[in-house]
């Protein structure tokens, strides 16, 4: 992220800095599983753990796409989990230029995508909507996933993002009264 975003307190950047830590920190975590562990799916859930990653950020790339046809600088392939390395690096780049599009996204900011011979109109805002909205759903399947391993699952809340960042912070009671 750049200085500039970092620095910017509006509600869309907190947004989306939060999404792309919570999918790193999830990255980071399921990269130590074993191989059969990030194979593991549950009833309910979308699929494997690693499958689901891949489609977390695989749709991500896809919103982006919608919008201004934009592909991540290193090609990777919908069809198979590349790694985590390219995983990663690709969301951090969804992230970038998501957030760009919610910044400059109005109410009244309409995309047109043209597939098999037809168009769909809807606005903007609402498929910025479903950007946090996906990646919160599935992370708390993978999540379950790692639950039903027996494992503790990585937090991922805004509580915790708010402490790793800096912005909460634990006082004595009264210290904020002066």
């Amino acid at each position: 992220m750049q200085d500039a975003e970092r620095s910017d307190t509006s509600v869309l950047t907190t947004l989306f800095a939060h999404n792309v830590w919570a999918n790193l920190k999830l990255l980071d975590f399921c990269e130590q599983l074993t191989d059969e562990q990030i194979g593991t799916t549950a009833i309910g859930c979308f699929g494997s753990i690693r499958d689901t990653l891949w489609h977390i950020v695989g749709a991500e790339v896809s919103y982006v796409v919608r919008v201004n046809g934009k592909l991540p600088p290193t090609p990777v392939s919908r069809d198979q989990f590349p790694g985590f390395a390219a995983v990663k690096e690709v969301a951090r780049w969804t992230n970038d230029e998501l957030l760009q599009l919610a910044l400059a996204a109005r109410k009244d900011t309409i995309v047109r995508e043209r597939e098999h011979g037809l168009v769909f109109v809807y606005p903007l805002a609402s498929l910025i909507a479903q950007v946090i909205n996906h990646a919160t759903e599935h992370r708390a399947q993978i999540s379950a996933i790692i639950t039903q391993l027996g494992m503790e699952p990585p937090d991922m809340s805004v509580w915790q993002y708010m402490m790793e960042i800096g912005e909460s912070q634990e006082l004595e009671d009264g210290a904020d009264e002066a």
